[in-house]
């Protein structure tokens, strides 16, 4: 049976179907015309027109026809056939960039960094998507488009700014979006959606060609169906920028792990949580399913996190907005939605001094809050307090609006990064969505642990149907320099010594074996038993072993726990590449049981039922 269109979902869905030699080019034109009729007018602006996909096809297909293979293709272009809509307040070229105000709308000559990335990395866009007015609102309804429903009610609202990018991939139209954060715009969205998303740190992905809201703290965000797909995408458009003066990449830890050797990962929560009468339940479900994963949870007095985030709009940060918008204020005030209108004036009332006095405040904060990370790992809140109607929003449109912020406005101006990820279900059968919260540079350690979380929740992608853990494939974003280090033993996942690899941020990259130049002992004495690894020149079989990335700031604490006879040393992978790795000096195998017919240490505890595992 030929693959359909609508079975490709994810970006992985995408990615294996050009891997298994898939006309994926033909199975996106088929899906973007119906998308014409099948989804809905309100979640787009602007489509992609039939001569513009017929050019960006006829040029793909060049690219297909010139890769000597299909894994060579997908390495080059990492997301070759993948269909995606940006939000319209960032640049295509040759489309219109209008904010959703239609007065105010350019014709960029250059597409914005991040798009010219992704169309690097071979993807497809099909459109830009509706938006909160100028990226301002939470809620998804101050647009002139119309204002995008929830995709499991449509009496509820989608959330905002980035309303549409949201909707579209929740349907599962497009396999992912990008949105802007400045207030949690790629948050609340993400929980409303039951999707993911993904909000850097400020200036880890650069902002060039997006129109501001808040140039200082503005982010561009991914939303995707599962973790990996969003990991992927931060992976291709991440990295420093020349023309983005608020560039400012760095890498961090590959994974969260306690702050001492064997600690437990401390989560901080909310002591007094602010959440609707139907957001109660799941979010204890939510603090119950953080301990089954192992994780301390840490209540959290909020109060100077409440008052941080009051100065995103109270504060003179609203001025950035102002400042982009300021002529069209002036000239043609009618062109703004009202709200919008009233908020963003704001603006004319503040002067220099209030804005010096609030960066003050802003950095004494910042300082208060530094501390928090020594006593916490990260932080889980519920991504929004409750989900509202659309009837509320237009009866409180800056009361509600203020509410979703809750949570999310103080993240930027704390230069945090934070992942949304589905989690729950009200009574109401609605989205309840959880946000984690790290410092600075926890991109790629927000992913490593949202794996874990989606793999427990096992969430529907969005409202598909479709269940989706997450499958660990796709790229990764950056981390700090890591070396890999093979284990044969203990260290071995699920074996005694394996918590010396995970409590200094080591994560698993893959099994695999030896060439078939060594020998395996069992080492005697040891406790945990533990096996010595020996290459010989001849005589000698392939072991199962694991390369595991090891973060080369914590190598040196890790080695002094290795005890002689053994050591690290180079082995010899089946494919014929070389890593670190244990070995043993040979005086110690002396009289030492051989167990290489086992294949692998694991095998042989296996096969003594009544004795303990060991390395």
């Amino acid at each position: 049976m030929a693959l359909q269109e609508n079975q490709l979902l994810t970006v992985e869905d995408w990615l294996a179907a050009c891997r298994e030699g898939a006309p994926v080019l033909d199975l996106v034109a088929a899906r973007a015309q119906r998308l014409l009729g099948d989804s809905p007018a309100v979640a787009w602006i602007h489509r992609a027109g039939p001569e513009d996909l017929r050019q960006r096809l006829q040029a793909l297909e060049l690219i297909a026809a010139a890769a000597p293979s299909r894994a060579a293709l997908l390495a080059a272009h990492p997301l070759f056939g993948v269909p995606f809509v940006v939000k319209d307040n960032i640049d295509v070229a040759g489309w219109p960039t209008t904010a959703a105000c239609p007065d105010f709308g350019y014709l960029p000559a250059q597409s914005a960094t991040v798009v010219r990335k992704l169309l690097d990395a071979g993807a497809v866009l099909l459109g830009k998507s509706n938006l909160d007015q100028f990226a301002t609102g939470l809620v998804g309804t101050r647009s002139p488009h119309g204002a995008p429903s929830c995709v499991f009610a449509a009496d509820r609202i989608s959330g905002g700014s980035s309303s549409g990018s949201s909707v579209l991939v929740g349907r599962g139209d497009v396999a992912f979006s990008l949105g802007t954060d400045t207030a949690g715009s790629g948050r609340v969205p993400a929980g409303f959606n039951q999707v993911v998303g993904l909000k850097p740190t400020p200036g880890r992905v650069s902002t060039a060609g997006v129109l501001p809201a808040c140039r200082s703290i503005d982010c561009v965000s991914v939303f995707a169906l599962t973790v990996d797909d969003a990991a992927t995408v931060l992976a291709v458009i991440e990295g420093p920028d020349g023309a983005d003066e608020f560039s400012r990449f760095e890498t961090g830890p590959a994974v969260l792990a306690g702050k001492a050797p064997g600690a437990r990962l401390r989560v901080g929560v909310p002591a007094i949580p602010v959440l609707g009468e139907f957001y109660t339940a799941p979010w204890q479900a939510a603090l119950r399913r953080l301990e089954s994963l192992g994780a301390e949870v840490v209540p959290v007095d909020f109060t100077v996190l409440h008052q941080t985030a009051d100065l995103l709009y109270e504060g003179p940060w609203v001025a950035e907005r102002y400042a982009v918008i300021e002529a069209l204020l002036r000239d043609s005030p009618q062109s703004l939605d009202a709200t919008v209108r009233k908020v963003i004036q704001r603006a004319e009332g503040l002067t220099a001094v209030d804005t010096f006095r609030a960066m003050y405040t802003l950095q004494r904060r910042r300082s208060q809050l530094a501390a928090l990370w020594g006593d916490i790992d990260l932080l889980m809140v519920p991504t929004a307090p409750r989900h509202p109607s659309h009837e509320e929003v237009a009866s409180d449109p800056v009361g509600t609006n203020s509410m979703l912020g809750t949570y999310t406005n103080f993240v930027n101006l704390l230069g945090w990064s934070a992942l949304a990820l589905p989690s729950g279900t009200t009574t109401e059968g609605l989205p309840f969505g959880v946000t984690f919260i790290g410092p600075p540079a926890a991109d790629a350690a927000l992913v490593s642990w949202g794996r874990q979380w989606a793999r427990a929740a096992a969430m529907p992608l969005g409202s598909t149907g479709r269940r989706g853990p997450s499958s660990q494939t796709g790229l990764l974003p950056g981390s700090e320099a890591t070396m890999p280090l093979a284990v044969v033993g203990a260290h071995l996942s699920g074996l005694p010594l394996n918590g010396q690899l995970t409590e200094r941020g080591a994560r698993l990259l893959r099994a695999t074996r030896t060439a078939a130049c060594y020998r395996l002992f069992a080492l005697p004495g040891t406790v945990p038993p533990k096996p010595g690894l020996l290459r010989v020149a001849e005589g000698g079989q392939a072991i199962e072993i694991e390369v595991w990335a090891m973060p080369q700031a914590a190598l040196g604490s890790f080695l002094a726990l290795v005890p002689s006879p053994l050591g690290l040393g180079t082995l010899v992978l089946e494919d014929g590449t070389a890593v670190h790795g244990f070995i043993c000096e040979p005086f110690a195998l002396q009289g030492a049981l051989d167990v290489t017919d086992f294949g692998g240490w694991r095998a042989y505890v296996a096969s003594r039922r009544n004795s303990p595992a060991a390395d």
